[in-house]
């Protein structure tokens, strides 16, 4: 039966897929086709898939040798193996991978160490370990271990990557440190000859060791005083020279741990004067001078000059500039006819130089060629006699109230003044004040009484002349009432009209015309124009009083009311 051949194919077929892999049993599946001769009834279109196995026969061919992979090679050695942290049973280290790692990779560190004097070097990690960090753990206090870090790959072992020095198992309370003051952090500038005393405080557990440097050299002990505690370092100079500037380092140090801290210390002094001041021109009334920087600028930068200039009459030294950055200048406004001489300072941080540098030659103001004549002026003649420019006015006063005389006058020479009263001198009376202030005149008469009116005058007299002023005093004598004339009208209305106290009413209706307070006198007390106001005439009248008594017919009995 032709049907019965397929599945003996698929099953070649796979025979033949499993088989490609190796190269070896390819030859097998020959021997199957014989079988498959005889069936002589399968039609010719079968013959084809029959010759299908032969077809997949090249995959089967073997496959050429492959290429031997390069050896496998270590790395190189790990860098910069360090001690991160130890304590009384452990030490921390940490480290950086190799620079070469090769094809092999990198599969871990091993971390070796073993104790000093030894040898023995022993591996603490059981297991390769691929982070750049590890404890060594369940170390003996005192111990002093020498550890180094191995890389592992397929090639084998790196070179070891060894710490310098043994490591100290004990414990470090707290790392050194420098704690340096604000101050220092800058360079630190000083004058020559001043006194220098630094301290700066520091930490650490134990006692760290301290020491000092300049320059990367050991210091000079016979100008440099160090005292240390615990706590501090105590840097001292007495006198400062400028041999002692430079780079001071301070390092503390505990055990393979260690801090510095830097100190710029610049020690500077007045600078040099200009190397040479020289005079370039001469124009009109002006000087060109130039000069050059001096050879000692006194362990600082130069901060400007100082030009001055001096008569070669009189020889005295003025300033004419100050604070100048150029290295040339014009000085200006100089007097025709003259010889002046120049001179240059030099300034820094410290100060002005002690010296200067002088020009060698001097410069001459040429004079024009004019003749300049003064013009000739009289001399004015300012004597002249005492002349009042303020006349006296007459004046009154009443007794007991201070009064004031004025007036005012003029004279060269100053004139001497002299106050009278009815044409005698009043001199130191203590009852008069006289004041003479830039020639005004004034008399102060203190409470004047009844005998102090009259006629008063001020007298001015110098070499020149004499001139007097005079004026009329009037002391008036106190009114005798001690009710205004307004008062008397109103205390007399009400006294008419009822309101007033009964004792105010008694004693006005004593010393007034009975005619004047009864009805038929209201005309006189009332004018005409409150006769039809009704109740609004007391209040009017209050408002109108002072105007109507002026017109109102004299009481004498009112009138002389106390």
């Amino acid at each position: 039966m032709p049907a019965k051949p397929a599945p003996i194919k698929k099953a070649a077929k796979k025979e033949v897929k499993k088989e490609e892999p190796a190269p070896a049993p390819a030859p097998e599946p020959a021997p199957e086709p014989a079988p498959e001769a005889p069936p002589a009834e399968a039609p010719p279109a079968e013959a084809p898939p029959a010759e299908a196995p032969p077809a997949e026969a090249p995959p089967a061919e073997a496959p050429k040798a492959p290429t031997p992979p390069p050896p496998e090679e270590p790395t190189s050695e790990p860098l910069e193996l360090v001690v991160e942290d130890v304590n009384d049973t452990s030490v921390t280290i940490q480290w950086r991978p190799p620079a070469t790692i090769g094809n092999a990779g990198l599969d871990g560190y091993t971390v070796e160490c073993s104790k000093e004097g030894t040898g023995d070097w022993k591996a603490v990690n059981e297991e390769l370990i691929v982070s750049c960090r590890y404890v060594i753990k369940n170390q003996t206090t005192g111990d002093r271990l020498n550890i180094r870090v191995v890389a592992v790959n397929a090639g084998g072992r790196s070179p070891p990557a060894t710490l310098a020095d043994a490591v100290l198992v004990r414990e470090v309370v707290d790392r050194p440190k420098i704690h340096l003051p604000r101050i220092l952090r800058q360079r630190y500038v000083v004058n020559v000859g001043e006194k220098i005393n630094l301290v700066i405080p520091f930490g650490g557990k134990p006692q760290p060791v301290v020491s000092w440097t300049k320059d990367g050299q050991p210091l000079d002990t016979k100008r440099v005083n160090i005292r240390n505690t615990d706590k501090d370092s105590i840097f001292f100079i007495r006198t400062s020279e400028r041999a002692d500037s430079g780079v001071y380092e301070m390092c503390v140090k505990v055990d393979s741990f260690e801090d510095k801290a830097q100190i710029t210390l610049q020690i500077i002094e007045l600078p040099g004067p200009p190397s040479s001041v020289k005079i370039v021109d001469t124009w009109g009334f002006n000087v060109a001078l130039e000069w050059t920087e001096p050879k000692d600028n006194g362990n600082t930068t130069i901060t400007g000059y100082t030009i001055q200039k001096a008569d070669k009459k009189t020889g005295d030294w003025f300033t004419v500039l100050e604070h100048y950055h150029r290295m040339n200048a014009t000085i200006s406004d100089l007097i025709m006819g003259n010889t002046y001489t120049f001179r240059v300072f030099t300034e820094n941080k410290c100060g002005i130089s002690e010296q200067a540098t002088v020009t060698k030659t001097s410069a001459t103001i040429q004079k024009t060629g004019i003749d300049y004549k003064p013009p000739v002026y009289k001399e004015h003649d300012f004597t002249e006699a005492p002349k009042f420019t303020t006349a006296m006015p007459d004046r009154s006063t009443t007794v007991g109230y201070t009064t004031k005389l004025l007036c005012s006058v003029r004279g060269s020479p100053k004139p001497k003044i002299e106050w009278m009263k009815n044409q005698m001198i009043i001199g130191d009376d203590p009852k008069f004040r006289q004041i003479n202030n830039q020639g005004i005149c004034s008399l102060e008469i203190r409470k004047p009484g009844n005998f102090d009116g009259g006629v008063y005058s001020c007298r001015a007299r110098n070499a020149h002349g004499e001139a007097i002023v005079s004026c009329k005093l009037e002391v008036k004598r106190k009114s005798a009432s001690k009710l205004s004339r307004f008062k008397t009208l109103m205390l007399a209305y009400k006294a008419k009209n009822g309101p007033a106290p009964p004792y105010l009413m008694a004693m006005v209706r004593s010393r007034a015309v009975p005619r004047a307070l009864r009805a038929s006198s209201t005309a006189r007390l009332e004018p005409p124009s409150l006769r039809t106001h009704g109740r609004q005439a007391s209040r009017l009248f209050s408002v109108l009083a002072p105007r109507w008594y002026q017109h109102w017919p004299p009481v004498r009995a009112v009138s002389e009311l106390v």
